[in-house]
């Protein structure tokens, strides 16, 4: 009689870029197994609730095409073609390699390269600490975030909102430049709340109908990059019919008589002409949000990646200052909560070795970067040997021509340490494979919420997977770069960091299980005043002076008050559309690209496109179709959609470049330009020409 499997339910965090950092209760079959993965109850903000895609994660970590054992390519770059080898050849000929470009190009011309494949800190940032110590080409940040979070903190002071729970006891959840159906499914978990308990609306601001437009009761589509234009006209109405909260103004934030006089000549008139949303739903959107003291703008990503990206989120962030929102349990805004979690990384990234004189290169740029554009190489030499984790450039960045043609170099060395094949794995000289999160120990923040964990490792790993923390410490003795952290365990690396934050320890944080660091009611909600130095909120954004961040860009031409910054890629004669790459269901960035069931749900590459705009074309649904700039081309399958504007694309998803028709993938349209004030990358901002594809 076969003997019965002893299950057992252990918690962990999901790593994934993704602001939920759900709260798992995993089933533990045996030392290598895992069955389903659930949300975990006992966590406030996941609540039970996790999206689909990760519950399925047992298809996932034990899929039969994982990475098992350390490669060497035997043929042409790109072509599949590898050896098995050991892991002391792959990293004795990783550390030769990058000694060898050390000694004839110096050692910025190695680049470590990196992003959040894992949002876990010792497994996603440990990479920082071998730059700092070997004095590698520096690594900046830029293809996610850093649009959002200026745009954010520039008029609160810092990133952090009301408690992101509070959408359950809110009257009306503003979900603004974000499908959380797709990407961050508690928001709906809490917006349905407040909707069953307290009858409360749900009002989605985006550019398409898309799955988390279908379940709310107001409903606002507009174009590309005009969400600036739309909030001006809204606060119009506001100040206009009485709904501006004076006294609030007067005591909370610096100048609402200029903000006021400036919003005159922003009508919803005006405002209706650039975003394409009626004049008449603008002023019912106004009144709602005027006459619902609880309304809970939960602001997104997605708005903010656009040339004006950061002057958008201002502009909407705005709007819970002018009604006086901010006062209510239920009311103001969130984005993210960066600023309650304090993690002092020193030793997990090594700080104490950064020389700021070593030359910081821009992630988004890596394609310019490795096509040896001086002005991307800050000056400096080229870029002659790379480690890779965490991150699939040969997708995911933007200017993919650029970026193809950097790492088909024959004189750049490339190591990429990964879970499964990805193009980018494709193009390394040496690949190696790499655990899952349930495969080794690291600690989480929610950006989507206020919790800090622990994500012990559950199981052994497949094969000879390492970790990313076994690589660098590997790769440190050969390189001979000291430092403390490689002498450490990763829970050890834990504990230190949890220390040096004000955390305690790793003890007490795992008996916590998710720690809470949601500040008080008086100050999620600045009743004490904002985190500015004068308390207020600011209306009149200072760009050139940003709380974070490196200024970059065109920060001269920024309106400092919120409008519509004219700055986005728009249409012309040549490109009479607005592309979006917007995020789908099933994969995230290209995670999950290789699951069956998620695969199975996002089907072929496709573009939606309005019916009326495909007529004129000729285009009928299920054609094969090409769009393009002059930064390359791509093409895919039509699918003709009502739930757009006029003039319109929307491709979501990032599929791989090999599931296009002709194996050019969608990122070959995005650009790479600066974004301003900080940087940034604009994805959702491209002016591209449509037509029917060219077959054979």
């Amino acid at each position: 009689m076969n003997q019965q499997t002893r299950l057992q339910i252990r918690h962990s965090t999901c790593p994934h870029d993704c602001p939920s950092a759900c709260a798992l209760d995993v089933e533990v079959l045996d030392r290598t197994t895992i069955g389903r993965v659930r949300g975990s109850k006992k966590q406030t903000y996941t609540a039970g609730v996790v999206c689909a895609k990760v519950a399925r994660y047992a298809e996932r970590i034990h899929h039969p095409e994982r990475l098992t054992h350390p490669m060497r390519r035997t043929g042409p770059k790109g072509s599949g073609q590898f050896e098995r080898i050991t892991w002391d050849e792959a990293l004795d000929e990783i550390a030769r390699r990058f000694d060898a470009v050390e000694r004839e190009f110096g050692p910025e011309s190695v680049w470590p390269y990196y992003y959040a494949g894992t949002m876990g800190l010792v497994m996603r940032d440990g990479i920082n600490r071998l730059t700092h110590v070997k004095k590698y080409s520096r690594f900046y940040s830029t293809i996610c975030a850093n649009i959002a979070r200026i745009g954010f903190a520039i008029g609160t002071g810092k990133i952090a909102g009301v408690d992101p729970r509070e959408m359950g006891v809110s009257d009306l959840v503003v979900i603004w430049g974000t499908n959380p159906v797709n990407t961050q499914v508690n928001v709906m978990t809490h917006a349905a709340r407040a909707r069953k308990e307290r009858g409360a609306k749900i009002a989605a601001v985006d550019i398409y109908d898309n799955e988390t437009m279908k379940q709310a009761d107001i409903r606002i589509i507009l174009r590309p990059g005009t969400d600036g234009a739309f909030a001006c006209g809204v606060m119009h109405v506001l100040f206009r019919d009485g709904y501006a909260d004076r006294d609030y103004m007067d005591r909370y934030t610096d100048c609402p008589a200029e903000l006021e006089a400036h919003l005159k000549t922003r009508t919803p008139e005006w405002a209706s002409a650039i975003c394409g949303v009626p004049l008449k739903e603008i002023e019912a959107f106004a009144r709602a949000v005027g006459e619902t003291k609880r309304t809970f703008i939960r602001l997104g990503y997605g708005f903010t990646r656009s040339r004006n990206g950061a002057t958008q989120m201002h502009a909407a962030s705005c709007i819970s200052a002018v009604t006086g929102a901010w006062q209510y349990e239920g009311g103001g805004a969130f984005f993210n909560n960066a600023a309650l979690w304090g993690f002092d990384e020193a030793i997990i990234e090594g700080h104490d070795e950064i020389d700021k004189s070593v030359r910081i290169l821009d992630q988004s740029k890596i394609g310019r970067i490795l096509t040896g554009d001086s002005e991307a190489l800050c000056g400096g030499g080229p870029v002659k040997a790379m480690l890779i984790q965490n991150t699939n450039p040969m997708t995911v960045a933007p200017e993919q021509a650029l970026v193809r043609q950097g790492f088909a170099r024959e004189d750049l060395f490339v190591a990429v340490h990964e879970q499964f094949m990805t193009e980018t794995a494709q193009m390394a000289d040496i690949v190696l494979p790499a655990t899952m999160f349930m495969e080794h120990d690291d600690v989480y923040y929610g950006g989507g919420h206020q919790h800090i964990s622990v994500g012990p490792k559950l199981i052994d790993p497949p094969g000879e997977c390492r970790s990313n923390h076994e690589v660098l410490q590997g790769l440190a003795r050969r390189l001979h770069a000291v430092h403390p952290g490689f002498e450490m365990t990763p829970r050890e690396l834990i504990d230190a960091t949890l220390k040096r934050s004000g955390h305690g320890d790793i003890a007490g944080l795992e008996a916590d299980i998710w720690r809470d660091l949601q500040p008080d009611f008086r100050t999620s909600h600045y009743l004490d005043g904002f985190a500015h130095k004068d308390g207020k909120f600011h209306f009149k954004a200072d760009w050139a002076n940003p709380p974070f961040g490196r200024p970059m860009g065109d920060i001269a031409s920024m309106p400092s008050l919120p409008d519509h910054w004219a700055v986005i890629e728009d249409v012309d004669q040549r490109h009479p559309f607005r592309l979006a790459t917007s995020p789908s269901r099933s994969f995230l960035n290209t995670t999950f690209n290789e699951t069956p069931s998620s695969q199975a749900r996002e089907g072929a590459p496709s573009v939606m496109v309005h019916p009326l705009d495909a007529a004129a074309l000729d285009i009928a649904d299920g054609d094969a179709v090409t769009l393009g700039n002059d930064r390359g081309e791509t093409s895919l399958t039509a699918r003709l959609f009502e739930g757009v504007r006029r003039g319109v694309l929307i491709a979501e998803s990032v599929h791989p470049n090999r599931s296009h028709i002709g194996g050019r993938g969608i990122n070959m349209l995005t650009g790479a330009e600066t974004v301003a004030p900080i940087g940034g990358a604009a994805f959702h901002d491209n002016k591209v020409w449509l037509r029917k594809a060219v077959t054979a």
